[in-house]
Parts: structure tokens; sequence; C-alpha cells
């Protein structure tokens, strides 16, 4: 009899099912014993396939119609009590499916529907199975209904990278070359080495930030891994000591790899690029739409590994954005899902901690407190400002207790203290636009895209600079790098920005004015005030103001949660103070904010309902829409967009000259002829001098939406 086949090569090889099966549930197994479910992983990759023993399937091999091939092996584990792997088995190509109810009809796309389906007889026969498969039957572990969809997701993500790497490998004439990676031993090694002409340190600036990376280091190769807070006052050498003590945990502990999560791809290449500069190019994998990897042009030794991680994060280092993190962690769709199974044994820093949407608030702490506490990974807190999030942890994993790095002993914050607040009240845009043209130095932040024009457009051009979103990104590199440059040699230099330069923008300006917000974005602009503690801090001023008009109504809570702190304490940098914000932030909000569109509530109805919970987590809630801009570079990239080229490739390529802006805006650009509509959601700028070269892409009105930005 000939043997059943799983699949045929484009130069006519075949591969034998049993082949594909044991070759799936080794790699399988393998990747699930990091987090303590080998045998989950070995009995996932042997029935994932079982549909496959078909005559049907065996004639769509050549040619024949579509067969359902993913419900079989789900049968089969339901049947012997083995419901994780049942769903695994059923998403690995269509993406996990929701639970459903009993009565689901077999045509539904339900788990429950496709296994009436089975139940009904609906199914091609695969029985020759049994002739040629023992399935094991390991010991199912007890978790509630919370617990179980999450090591759900991570048994798929197993199952799918062992599935698609087992079968690239066949489909695969050949395996191309790729230069070697680095351990983390070496990777710890190069960071020592760089960081060993810090010490001893001179000044006290310096003398305090050594003395925070020499406790990172003592913690993480002391502690075992567990839950992290890193509060380290803005210019307190927060990254490098974050990267410090993951590199030293990682080794001591024998995790396997540091992800850094960031909150938004506007700060994630300075910090990609420190860790190059400190690690090598080849260790780091930066992760984010805005960066390409392409795997056919780009396919050098050297370039292949960070091409091909981009789908699994199996690299040493991965930098990437909390979207990226947190939107696979509650998807159900296999490409991302696939890299999961590769958080387990990490270290993962979560680098401005604060910024995580308070309306996902709950979903990302569960989240995290599940990394921890089951799948034996490190996290830290990293932030200047710390939120109140211990209860949450102590909600759902009573057992996790944090543990702060940087404790009072250590951080003598009265160092950091490099600045002076003042409030002037309500200003105009007029009134504003005069006080910064009388200096030859600042840095104005304002809370919308609309607000940063009208401030900018009252200044004169010729040493003002302008950031935004409504920037693309390339552009965004580029006036900031000629800022810096200014800013070195004493040159005028007045910058009005949206928030996108308080997180993670190292720039250091003697004056700075703050539009009111929430105490966490004030502090985060003071930190881009005299950064270097190079002048006196009375002589480095924060002016908080009020706009014109009302801030956007989401601001609300955080700018009545600052009030109310300001009116109680004169220092807004203390950690009294800061705490104080959150927890009033925290409560302005209440808990059925911090879960807005009630995931967790509909995790726990023992349903599974995985297709509903992806549909609902969305970070970034706002619905946008992409310009993409035709200018340097991105004149070529649209060029091959219209010529008929659509790869992911190319699209990572364009994400540096995308502009991101709202449906109304695009209806309205797109009228006036500015805009030509190419595809759904995507559009290309038609009218050049709709973009300028200082402010960006133009729009008629704001819609004051743009938080964050």
């Amino acid at each position: 009899m000939e043997p059943y086949l799983a699949h045929l090569a484009s130069d006519g090889r075949e591969q034998p099912l049993l082949d594909h099966l044991e070759g799936t549930a080794r790699r399988a197994a393998q990747f699930a014993a990091a987090f303590d479910a080998e045998e989950q992983g070995r009995l996932a990759g042997l029935a994932h396939d079982l549909g496959k023993y078909s005559h049907l399937f065996q004639q769509r091999l050549r040619g024949g119609p579509k067969v359902d091939h993913a419900t079989a092996g789900a049968f089969v584990c339901l049947q012997q009590g083995q419901p994780f792997a049942a769903f695994a088995i059923a998403g690995h190509h269509s993406g996990l499916p929701d639970g459903g109810s009993q009565g689901d009809a077999p045509t539904t796309g339900s788990f429950l529907g496709r296994i009436n389906r089975a139940l009904q007889g609906k199914l091609p026969s695969f029985s020759p199975w049994t002739q040629e498969l023992t399935l094991p039957s390991p010991p199912l572990p007890n978790l509630s209904a919370l617990d179980g969809m999450f090591f759900t997701r991570m048994l798929y993500s197993c199952l799918v990278d062992a599935d698609y790497t087992d079968t690239a490998d066949f489909m695969a004439e050949s395996s191309s070359p790729t230069a070697p990676v680095p351990t983390i031993e070496a990777l710890w090694e190069r960071l020592r080495n760089y960081i060993a002409g810090w010490f001893p340190p001179k000044g006290p600036l310096n003398t305090q930030r050594c003395a925070i990376l020499d406790h990172c280091i003592q913690e993480g190769l002391q502690r075992d891994p567990g839950l992290f807070t890193l509060t380290v006052p803005t210019g307190g050498g927060k990254t490098v000591a974050s990267l410090a003590f993951a590199l030293a945990q990682a080794q001591s502990k024998g995790l396997r790899r540091v992800i850094y999560v960031i909150p938004y791809t506007s700060i994630i290449e300075q910090t990609a690029q420190t860790f190059r500069d400190i690690l090598g190019e080849e260790a780091v994998l930066e992760h984010h739409s805005g960066v390409s990897y392409d795997l056919q042009d780009e396919a050098t030794p050297e370039a292949l590994p960070l091409a091909q991680a981009t789908e699994t994060w199996d690299l040493p280092v991965v930098v990437t954005t909390a979207v990226q993190f947190f939107e696979s962690l509650f998807s159900a769709r296999p490409a991302s899902c696939r890299k999961l199974h590769n958080l387990a044994g990490s270290v993962i820093v979560f680098d401005e901690a604060q910024m995580l949407p308070v309306s996902y608030l709950r979903p990302c702490v569960w989240a995290m407190a599940q990394l921890v506490a089951h799948y034996h990974v490190s996290a830290v807190l990293c932030t200047a400002t710390q939120p109140a999030l211990q209860p949450l942890f102590q909600e759902f994993a009573p057992q996790l207790t944090p543990v702060e790095l940087c404790p009072p002993d250590t951080c003598r914050w009265e160092v950091f203290q490099r600045v002076t607040f003042q409030n002037a009240g309500k200003l105009t845009w007029d009134a504003l636009a005069c006080r910064l043209q009388a200096k030859t130095q600042v840095l104005c932040v304002v809370n919308t895209r609309a607000g940063a024009q009208a401030v900018f457009q009252r200044l004169q051009r010729e040493d003002s600079f302008h950031l935004s979103t409504l920037m693309y990104p390339a552009h965004r590199r580029r006036q900031l790098a000629e800022i810096r440059r200014r800013l070195t040699l004493g040159l005028p230099c007045r910058v009005v920005s949206t928030s996108l330069i308080e997180a993670g923008v190292d720039v250091d300006f003697p004056a700075v004015y703050r539009e009111e917000a929430g105490l966490d974005s004030l502090l985060q602009a003071a930190g881009r005030c005299n950064r270097e503690g190079h002048r006196p801090a009375q002589e480095s001023v924060v002016t908080l103001f009020q706009g014109e008009g009302n801030a956007p109504p989401l601001f609300a809570p955080a700018i009545g949660a600052g009030r109310y702190v300001m009116a109680r304490h004169t220092d807004l940098a203390s950690p009294e103070a800061i705490h104080d914000y959150f927890r009033e932030l925290l409560d302005l909000k209440g808990t059925q904010a911090q879960d807005i569109q009630n995931i967790l509530p509909t995790m726990a109805d023992n349903r599974f309902p995985f297709r509903t919970v992806a549909e609902r987590f969305h970070l970034i809630e706002d619905h946008t829409v992409t310009v993409y801009i035709p200018q340097d570079e991105g004149a070529a990239l649209v060029e091959r967009l219209q010529a008929g080229e659509c790869s992911r490739a190319l699209f990572r390529k364009l994400g540096q000259y995308g502009v991101s802006i709202y449906p109304q805006h695009a209806a309205a650009l797109t009228a006036s002829g500015d805009l030509a509509p190419w595809g759904e959601g995507v559009f290309l700028l038609q009218n050049l001098d709709a973009y300028d070269s200082k402010t960006g892409l133009s729009l008629q009105a704001d819609c004051g939406k743009g938080l964050f930005l």
C-alpha cells in the first residue's frame, strides 16, 4: 500500500504523513517543554493532521477539492478527554475558534459546531490513522477557564510553529546558511565590556546612575525569576539598567531571551539602536510595523535570522511594541500566535509601563501575571512613574510580590531633581508663541496634532521645528537628528511637539512648556529639560499651562487626577505624588473602565471564546487609515505599489512613509483631490503640496482623538 502523504513539493518530492506528524510532534514537544507541557505538545503534533488519512485529502494533494482535515484530530483528542489539544488542532490553519454551544449546527465555524460535524458523520473517513499511530494520554493540567484559555493559546503556538517549521523544512530544497546567533552568555559579556568604562563614575549624577546600574545587576544575578519593578527618575539610566538586569537574570537563571516591550513605534527605534550598539546587530530583533526584513530580497546569512525571527521571536533580544505584544497574546490567528511559546522562560521588560491604556489595563495585567506565575517569566515594570498596579497583580496572582530593583536607599531622587515647575495658567496660542519666541532653545508639548500645528505656525520657521505623527516616521527621524545637532551646538532651536517626544526620546532643552495633562505626561515632558543636569534646577523651568479650547474628553480623567495631586504635593516628581496620582486616576476610571470590552468576564464563561476576544482586543481603539507619502525613498516604494507589487516586505518599508489619519479626514482630503484611495484603509497622497516639509500632512481639522501621538 502506498504511504499516506502530508505534502507534495513543487519538484515532485513527497513527504509521508507519518514523517510529518512525528516531526511536528517532536518540535511541538520541545517548544512546550519550556512551560512544562511537553507531552501536551507531543499529542497536539501527532494528532493535528489525522484528517489527512482520508482518501479525499490524498486526492486534494493532486488537485482535488478542499477538505476539512483539521476537525478530525480535534475530534479524536476531545473524545480522549484532551480539550486543550483539541482546540489547538481545530485552529491550526484557520485560527482558534469560539467554543460555541452543544446545539451549534455542523455548518457553523465554532468548535462545538465542528465537533457536531464529526459526530454526525460528515467528515471524510480517516480511520487508517489507527494503523500507524498511538496517541499519548498526558495528564490534564487543573486549570480555571481563564487559565485554560491562556494555556490553550500557548499550546496552540507550539503546534503552529512546529507545523510551519516542519513543512518549511520539507518544502525547501536546501537550507540557506545563516550567521551564528550569539548566546545569552556572550551578550552578558558584551554588556559588561560596554559598561566597564563607566566605573569609577565621575560627578554626582553619574555616580547615582552607576549605583542604580550595579544594584540592578546584583539583583539580576541573585533573585529568582518573578515580578519586578524598576522605578528610576527620568535621566537615571533605566534603559541600560533594565537591560543589565535582564541579561544578568537570563544568564544566571537559565532564561532564554530578553523581550523589551515599548509603548509606541515613535520611540522604539532609539532603544533598539542602543541595544545594537551594546550587543551587536545580529543579536537584536526590532519588530514593529515600521521595520522590514525581506526573506527573499534580503536573504543574506546576516539578515535571514532577523527575517525569520519576526515570525517566531527566537533571537536572544527582541524589541517590540506593546500593541504587537499584547494583541498577539489575545489573538486567534496562527501567524500572530506562532511566537507566543517563545515568551516562556524569558525576561520581559515593559518599558514606560505607565503608558498601558487604562481601558485595557485589567486584561494586560492579567496576561502579565499569567506569564510570571505559570510560564517561567521574569517581568519588569520599568518606568520613571510607576503606576499603582500591585492591587491588580494581587488579584490575579496573589502569590506574586513585586520586588523593586531600585529601592530608596539605592536611588536618591533628590539627585535627579533638575527642574523647577511653574504654572502659567491659561494661555492663548498667540501668547504661548510669544513666550516660545523669546527663548533661544525651548520645547513645547501640546495635546493634539492640530494644537501643535497651530502653535508652530505662529513661530519663525527658520529655527523652529515641529514633531507629530502627521509626519511620516523617516521624516521625524531626520527632524530629530537636526534638533539634536542644534541643541549640541547651542544654536536656536524651538520645538513644538505632541506627546510622542516625551517617552524615550533623548533630547535636552533648557526650558520646557507642557500643556495641562496627566502627571505622568508632565513628568515625562520634564525629563526633556536639563536632562544631563548641566544647569541649575532653578534655571531649568518647566512651565505648565492650559491651552486654547477644551482638552480632548479622553484626557479628562488624567487631567483631573493631575490637578488633585498638584493641589496636595509641592514636589510633583516625588514617589508619594506619583503613587497618589495613579491611585486617583484608577479610582476615577473605576474597575469597569479598566476592561471596557469585558475581556476577562467573557473569557471566564467556560466557552473558550477565542475569536470573540480577538475581535474585541485592540489597544489602539480609534480606527484610522494610512496615507502613504511619495517622498524620498517613499516615492519609489509607492511606484512599486502602483505597479502591482503586493508583499509584506513592501508594506513594512512603506510604513516608514505612512501617516495615520481618521476616516473623516481622509474623506475630506479625497473629496478635495489630495488623496487617492488604494485598497481598504489605504490612501496615496496625490497633491504633494498637502505635505509640508515642516509640519507634515495638512488636515483641515483635528478631532482631538490623537492621544499620546
